[in-house]
């Protein structure tokens, strides 16, 4: 504006100048000693001229300016317009969702509230009546004040819960007997109850006599021998009894960790760790020849002797290198920062996730960094970005030209899977902001498209069963279902879905974990480890039992 101003004075001032002009061209003329042809009207015209040009020029730019302040006036009130609306629709979202909250945890109250007051009796019981359990004396139903539990308190009332899960009769008796056999026989037959059938035995197990040499003696088929397949797969049967013993050794645990229902040193006893050291001697020579890449961070049998250490509490029997060697073939199941924590190796995660890292086992370390609030010293981004170059590096085939189309399937496939291992690590712990998941996203669903493009052309593309003709030239019966579907059968899958396709966050750190049992020295993995890619970096399922 001030420049304006300074533009507009100037052009006031030019009739001034004119004037002076025009008296300095008059005394000129007067001392002309020859004529001049130039005219002052002429030069009066000329400088008018101007004038109005500058003016003229000047108005448009004040008008284009004026244009300019309004539309930039309107684009604030708009922008102010649709902030107080994101504003608005903010505070709406955040009522209705505390409304629910507020529902849910009155919901979760009440029905704790019945819980409670249909389980108090109004009379003491006898120890006659209930073998085992303490009397109960009459109490009065809780205040309806108590349905207003807040969030920490539901969490405990239902971890108390998961422990009070009454256990079926059967399952009970089986633990009064000691059949181990018979308890492996009601879990395989019970797979479908098996995430209650878990939360049961805890409590089952405290009717039996001594239920730590139950669990030893359901540990003695774990290594029989492994039946053939006519597919060339593994025993689903053994597969089945090893998740078993392993499932039996946790609920021992659990119900150790459980002070006031039982003592440590009641239940494992010194002759129980002897059988139990015993049986991990035994074990532990089986796993020297582990392969950790082909087990693929998911090997039931390091995880069996590891919780066979936790459980039995005989961990510093054994020599901790060996022991840290074994984590990482264990390093996707859901139960291993909790075991590494029961052994005594917290200190020691910055040298697994490291050997994770050296490995190309980058999501696994981002897991146990996590885990082990190591994310400063080991970032998950750089992480996650160093793992999916050097996966689509490992599936770039050498020579694009002589691609076949069997191989540019399972380039295709390594580079899905990798991606679709990232976007989930990504969305599992928060990430987006640091690292956006729509490009990753976009690329999955062209891969996705491409596959199932490929595998039309190649269902297209199969030779059809020609229909009989009939004998003769006349008519025959039509014949139908010359050939069953089934003739042509397609050619097994070479990248089988993964029978446990949900993936697993592993727990935050805890402070109920026993404290480290051996020294801080750095651990390093002797063996040099191969990239691993491929279906090995899909997450590790739910671990159902």
């Amino acid at each position: 504006m001030a420049d304006a101003q300074s533009v507009a004075t100037l052009i006031d001032s030019t009739t001034t100048k004119i004037q002076q002009l025009q008296q300095a061209f008059a005394e000129l003329e007067n001392h002309r000693a020859v004529s001049l042809n130039l005219k002052w009207k002429e030069l009066e015209a000329h400088f008018h001229g101007l004038e109005r040009s500058l003016k003229r020029r000047f108005d448009e730019v004040e008008d284009q300016e004026k244009e300019y302040e309004n539309k930039a006036s309107e684009a604030r009130e708009l922008l102010e317009k649709r902030e107080a609306a994101v504003v608005a629709k903010e505070h709406a979202s955040l009522e209705r969702l505390q409304e629910k909250r507020d529902a849910a945890l009155f919901a979760i109250g009440d029905a704790i509230k019945k819980y409670k007051t249909s389980s108090i009796e109004p009379t003491i019981v006898n120890h006659e009546d209930h073998s085992g359990a303490d009397a109960i004396v009459e109490e009065k139903p809780p205040d309806t004040e108590a349905a207003a539990v807040d969030s920490e308190e539901v969490k405990k009332i239902s971890e108390n819960e998961n422990m009070e899960a009454k256990p079926r009769p059967e399952l009970t008796k089986l633990c009064e007997d000691m059949d181990s056999k018979g308890l492996h026989k009601f879990i395989s037959d019970n797979r479908k109850n098996l995430a209650a059938i878990r939360e049961e035995i805890p409590l089952a197990l405290t009717t039996s006599a001594d239920p730590a040499r139950l669990v030893l003696d359901s540990l003695e088929d774990f290594y029989r021998i492994e039946l053939p397949t006519l597919d060339g797969k593994r025993d689903s049967g053994l597969l089945g009894l090893r998740r078993t013993c392993i499932m039996l050794m946790e609920c021992l645990a659990q119900l150790l960790a459980d002070t006031e229902r039982v003592s440590f040193s009641d239940v494992i006893t010194d002759d129980i760790k002897e059988q139990a050291k015993s049986i991990a001697e035994e074990w532990k020579p089986k796993l020297d020849d582990l392969d950790v890449d082909a087990s693929s961070g998911n090997s039931l049998e390091a995880h069996a002797f590891l919780q066979l250490l936790a459980t039995f509490g005989i961990a510093s029997d054994f020599d901790q290198e060996e022991i840290l060697k074994l984590i990482p073939t264990v390093s996707r199941r859901r139960q291993t920062a909790d075991l590494c924590r029961s052994l005594g190796l917290a200190e020691k995660m910055p040298g697994v996730i490291e050997v994770l890292v050296s490995s190309g086992r980058q999501i696994d370390a981002v897991n146990l960094a996590y885990a082990f609030e190591l994310t400063e010293q080991f970032s998950p981004v750089p992480l996650l970005k160093s793992y999916l170059k050097e996966a689509r590096k490992a599936s770039s085939p050498t020579k694009p030209g002589n691609t076949s189309p069997t191989a540019e399937n399972e380039v295709n496939e390594r580079e899905l899977t990798a991606l679709k291992a990232v976007v989930k690590c990504i969305e599992e712990h928060k990430l987006e902001e640091q690292y956006p998941v729509d490009p990753l996203q976009k690329r999955v669903l062209q891969l996705e498209k491409a596959k199932a493009d490929k595998k039309r052309v190649a269902e297209a593309a199969k030779p059809q069963p020609k229909r009989p003709r009939a004998n003769g030239g006349g008519y025959g019966p039509r014949i139908s279902n010359i050939a069953d579907k089934s003739f042509y059968a397609a050619a097994p899958d070479r990248y089988p879905p993964y029978k446990y396709d949900r993936h697993y966050i592993y727990p935050g750190p805890t402070n109920s974990h026993p404290s480290s049992l051996l020294g801080s020295a750095t651990y390093n993995l002797s063996p040099n480890h191969g990239s691993y890619f491929g279906n090995g970096y899909q997450y590790q399922a739910p671990y159902l039992h």
